[in-house]
């Protein structure tokens, strides 16, 4: 019943992420074929770069979508772009390989018949050669089109949309229901896909090769052509509904965020306080990925700004080392960003989403643990689970470790929620944490005391192109007091309600902005 109810309550997302999924894959495939069918054609004839172009087909169809999409991030930033882009690439290998296949396999007496009658070369090719090769090159497209659907998950990483963003966030927050929610329509879709496709392969086979009186397979070619009919003007629809337009004479913000709850939160917290008290329209990209992809984004114009952290700012981005207090940091990386990137940086606001490691109270119990000091001393026994940015930053577990002079026994990449999961089933020992995550409170963690002080503050603060500022300077006063309100236990709670009562960040947001009268209640 729970998962019926948030089908229930979330259901227009649900379809707006379907028809932007649909659309994705579409276009995807849609180049797909462009590229792949005379690719296939072209190796049927010159044999000498088959192998060439089979092979770095065959390459790429290898690498991890994860690690295409983050290679391509630097080159094409984010959004439709990148996902599309690797998708095609994916695609290519089964539909340049059954477009080879097909053209290859035909009957030599065949075309020495269509030779004889005194067909061109061109005219062999389309008059023969690719009706006759149709039935195998629509099964390429058909292995293609269905893969597609389920690399279009990957898309969300980058802020494309598609059914991926719920999959992400519900594994971010531990929801199910939410997983569920993407991961069903997508298989569904990726079936009737492939039903689709199947339709073609059959309109396309001659019809003296199919089984059946002629009378009945002339109605049933009837009921597939119009079944694909009214699928081609369903996707011309998807497309006009889901293509953005804006006037020209429409002010617009584009707000990003990273790829967790709080980020998610924050940027709807933003995003929706500035519509309500501006004219600004704001063109959401949320659940960007980590710091290097958001601030890539911010930085090539893709984005206009996004809340960042002040110890990210000034160790990850800016690469210092040395130890700094709250307010010598926050100058440096205002100061810093402007110069080099050109990039305003807001004022702090009042929450300090540091790092902590966190154990569950069982642990803690069982071997007297309240600070950092007391986990090094059994620090060799003990397995720890990570996210990929703390296990790989100086600010995280090497510098820690460094500090306070011990060594983890195992340790495990685990981003996101999935760690959490892993410390109460009792796969890992201890975790990094965010002070405000709202799954410490869930699964009643202990926090471990920083008795050096080695994690450095981590303030949150909006950063903003400077081009953008001086075009939207309203933005400021709004910011500010947005800012002074939101303090560690409030974020806490903000967190706790989408992580642990499973509300959505943007319900989460507009409820704390109406309780606290800064934006008028529905």
């Amino acid at each position: 019943m729970s998962f019926i109810d948030y089908i229930a309550n979330n259901y227009e997302q649900i379809i707006r992420l379907l028809l932007e999924h649909i659309k994705l894959t579409a276009i995807s495939v849609g180049f797909a074929i462009l590229i792949g069918v005379p690719l296939g054609i072209l190796i049927s004839y010159a044999k000498r770069v088959s192998k060439p172009i089979l092979m770095v087909a065959n390459i790429i169809q290898a690498i991890p979508s994860m690690a295409l999409l983050g290679f391509m991030i630097p080159f094409l930033g984010i959004g439709m772009v990148p996902a599309i882009v690797a998708v095609i690439l994916y695609s290519l290998l089964p539909i340049i390989k059954n477009t080879y296949t097909g053209i290859d396999n035909i009957n030599p007496q065949t075309l020495e018949a269509a030779k004889g009658i005194g067909l061109t070369p061109f005219q062999v090719l389309t008059k023969v050669q690719i009706p006759l090769a149709l039935p195998v090159i629509m099964a390429g497209v058909r292995i293609a089109s269905v893969t597609a659907v389920g690399l279009m998950t990957m898309a969300a990483f980058i802020g494309a949309g598609g059914l991926g963003y719920l999959v992400f966030s519900g594994i971010r927050t531990v929801n199910n229901n939410q997983i569920l929610a993407g991961a069903i329509p997508a298989c569904l879709l990726a079936l009737f896909v492939d039903f689709l496709i199947g339709l073609v392969e059959k309109l396309v086979t001659p019809i003296s090769l199919q089984k059946g009186e002629n009378s009945q397979k002339k109605k049933k070619r009837g009921i597939q052509k119009g079944i694909l009919a009214v699928t081609v003007l369903a996707i011309i629809a998807i497309f006009a509904l889901t293509t953005r337009t804006n006037a020209n004479n429409q002010r617009v913000i584009t707000i990003g965020s990273k790829d967790f709850t709080e980020q998610a939160i924050l940027g709807n917290l933003v995003a929706d306080l500035i519509e309500s008290k501006t004219d600004i329209v704001v063109d959401r990209r949320f659940d960007l990925g980590g710091t290097q992809v958001c601030f890539s984004a911010l930085n090539k114009g893709e984005i206009d700004m996004y809340v960042e952290y002040s110890g990210t700012a000034y160790l990850s981005t800016l690469g210092h080392t040395e130890k700094k207090d709250k307010d010598q940091i926050f100058d440096i990386v205002k100061e810093e960003f402007k110069s080099k990137y050109d990039i305003d940086v807001l004022k702090q606001m009042s929450f300090n989403n540091t790092y902590a490691l966190a154990v569950t109270e069982e642990t803690a119990s069982k071997y007297q643990l309240k600070k950092v000091s007391d986990l090094a001393k059994i620090a060799k026994t003990m397995k720890a689970g990570t996210t990929f940015e703390f296990l790989n930053r100086e600010d995280g577990l090497p510098g820690l470790q460094k500090e306070y002079a011990f060594t983890i026994g195992e340790t495990f990449a685990i981003d996101g929620a999935p760690r959490y999961t892993a410390l109460v089933n009792k796969d890992v020992d201890v975790i990094d944490a965010f002070t405000t995550d709202g799954l410490l409170k869930k699964f009643g963690l202990t926090v471990l005391e920083d008795d050096k002080g080695f994690f450095p503050p981590y303030y949150a603060m909006p950063i903003v192109r400077s081009e953008t500022l001086a075009q939207y300077p309203e933005i400021i006063p709004l910011l500010e007091e947005l800012g002074e309100i939101l303090t560690n236990d409030t974020m806490l709670e903000l967190n706790y309600q989408v992580d642990e009562l499973q509300k959505s960040p943007e319900a989460v947001a507009k409820e704390f902005l109406q309780n606290q009268n800064l934006i008028p209640s529905e």
